[in-house]
């Protein structure tokens, strides 16, 4: 039988001083209770009350056991408390995980500007090292992952925070030496800069967009900042998170190729765990990110190097 509950039990038998007051005020059966505070002797193995026709007094281990006892009880009751008030509280540590490619450009300066924000907030923000499994965020003992993939998982809740976008480019030396894209097909006769997560590059949108493994890979690598300074120095086409590369094609370090087709957008979803009880310091985070994005758009890049604005919420 549940230890806590026999304490509970014996606590109020000796605050009331009998089994028919103690059952009253637990809402219990004087029966029941006399039996949790026997079974309560059997394992702690002394006689803890001593039991007559009219009273219940308690003996010398009795006395010592339910002050213990009592005193277990309230930190209990204390602790939970103090999690509940956390838990509808922004404040304590935030634990979040992202691809690394994410997490050195955008989302890094959304969060380092939360943590400013909050600071009643410790962030632990790890890049890189995720599963392919979607969950497995939460077994690592993070409390947020964010992943730039459609998710289908129902043991995991997912709030979209934006729209990343992306763009075909390369260097006016490299175009100079080996033309410009005419069509997205051309890309086969040409030397491709490809991030090793993304060998399938997807040009145009909806219905007219094509699908392109690339096959001539000039330069590979797991970071986009490399490949962009790749792209710079004339290596090879890439295709590139936007907002890293606005200032190279807004200099003419780098040209937009084929920007009457444009490449899609790659959606950035935040999971975390299930349950419609979300943490207040999850949802607080979540909110801010999102209005964060809204806030500072992704500015747009023409052909020529025009810049506007790129809207990257939903």
């Amino acid at each position: 039988m549940d230890r806590l509950l026999l304490m509970h039990s014996f606590v109020t038998v000796a605050q009331v001083g009998s089994f028919s007051g103690a059952a009253k005020k637990l809402g219990s059966s004087g029966s029941l209770v006399s039996r949790h505070v026997a079974e309560l002797e059997r394992q702690v193995g002394v006689r803890l009350v001593n039991r007559t026709a009219r009273s219940v007094s308690l003996t010398e281990p009795g006395q010592r056991y339910a002050e213990f006892a009592a005193r277990i009880l309230d930190e209990i009751e204390a602790e939970d408390a103090g999690i509940a008030r956390l838990h509808d509280r922004a404040e304590g540590t935030l634990s979040v995980i992202c691809p690394k490619w994410i997490g050195s450009l955008d989302l890094g300066d959304a969060i380092a500007a939360f943590s400013a924000a909050h600071p009643k907030i410790h962030i632990r923000f790890e890049l890189g090292g995720m599963s392919d499994r979607t969950y497995d965020f939460l077994d690592s003992g993070f409390d947020v992952a964010f992943h730039t993939r459609d998710l289908r998982d129902s043991s995991v809740r997912l709030k979209k925070i934006s729209s990343l976008p992306f763009v075909l480019c390369a260097s006016e030396a490299y175009i100079e030496r080996h033309g410009s894209l005419a069509h997205p097909n051309d890309l086969a006769h040409h030397d491709c800069l490809v991030h090793v997560n993304d060998p399938v590059w997807r040009i145009g949108h909806g219905h007219a967009s094509t699908l392109h493994k690339i096959r001539n890979i000039a330069f590979s690598s797991n970071s986009y900042i490399a490949l962009q300074k790749a792209a710079v120095h004339g290596r090879g086409i890439a295709l590139l998170p936007q907002r890293p590369v606005h200032d190279d094609i807004a200099a003419g370090a780098l040209q937009v190729l084929l920007p009457e087709l444009a490449v899609p957008d790659r959606p950035l979803y935040a999971i975390y765990g299930p349950g419609q009880d979300t943490p207040r310091k999850v949802s607080v985070f979540l909110d801010f990110l999102a209005e964060w994005f809204s806030q500072n758009p992704i500015p747009a890049i023409g052909a020529g190097g025009a810049v506007g604005a790129v809207g990257t919420g939903d």
